[in-house]
């Protein structure tokens, strides 16, 4: 049994077992490997997302929410690399630490050959940067996913700090530089705030009124905007 097998058999073995509790050492005998191969199984699991938990004692053990599945994922090494260059060209964005997190699920549901084919292969691709270039806040990720209000402190291409109050609409990514698209409350209209000039970020409880962002508002004077994925 190769390790993706394996992974999708403990899933559901440890439903079967649910709400009951199953030891490492029994999981490793009814797969026939080492105690410390299904822990690293079951750990690579839990970083996966899947609802594992670990009860410690004699009479301890492993068990999961029985409503909990794997759905396959079946990509190819191809598939993983392109997904790999993908989430690391997010590593100065807001998003890079979802984009670790990503990385490590997707990483975790190939089989050992196929992971180390990926990240042998991954080690061969760079991204040129300029390198001059703050990463931006990761709370600015928050900023769109939450539907909230955000207040900011936001300094200017002239270096002058301001705090702003803003309704969140989108982002535009243009190479290292990420662009938070957002209603100003303070200019009272639409206003691009580049990432690296965000100083502070703040959520709050308020959800904003339904606002409808349009490409000819943003005046953008070069460039083709493409949306991340295709209509």
């Amino acid at each position: 049994m190769n390790r993706t097998d394996r992974l999708y058999a403990l899933v559901e073995e440890l439903r079967a077992a649910a709400p009951g509790r199953r030891s490492a050492t029994s999981l490793a005998a009814h797969f026939g490997v080492s105690t410390r191969t299904v822990e690293r199984d079951l750990r690579a699991l839990q970083e996966a997302g899947v609802p594992i938990w670990a009860e410690p004692g004699r009479s301890g053990g492993y068990t999961i929410d029985a409503r909990a599945t794997l759905p396959p994922l079946g990509l190819t090494v191809d598939e993983a690399l392109a997904v790999a260059i993908g989430l690391g060209t997010l590593a100065a964005g807001p998003f890079r630490d979802a984009a670790r997190s990503a990385a490590r699920k997707v990483t975790a549901v190939l089989t050992e050959d196929d992971a180390r084919r990926t990240e042998r292969l991954a080690r061969r691709v760079h991204l040129l940067e300029a390198g001059d270039r703050a990463p931006a806040p990761t709370a600015l990720a928050g900023a769109l996913t939450s539907g909230r209000v955000v207040r900011m402190r936001y300094r200017d291409a002239r270096g002058a700090a301001s705090e702003r109050t803003v309704e969140p609409l989108g982002y535009i990514g243009k190479g290292e530089d990420w662009y938070l698209v957002a209603w100003c409350r303070l200019r009272d209209g639409v206003r691009v705030f580049r990432g690296d000039r965000v100083l502070e970020v703040a959520v709050t409880d308020e959800v904003p009124p339904p606002r409808v962002v349009r490409i000819d508002e943003l005046d953008i004077p070069y460039g083709v905007l493409r949306p991340v994925l295709d209509p």
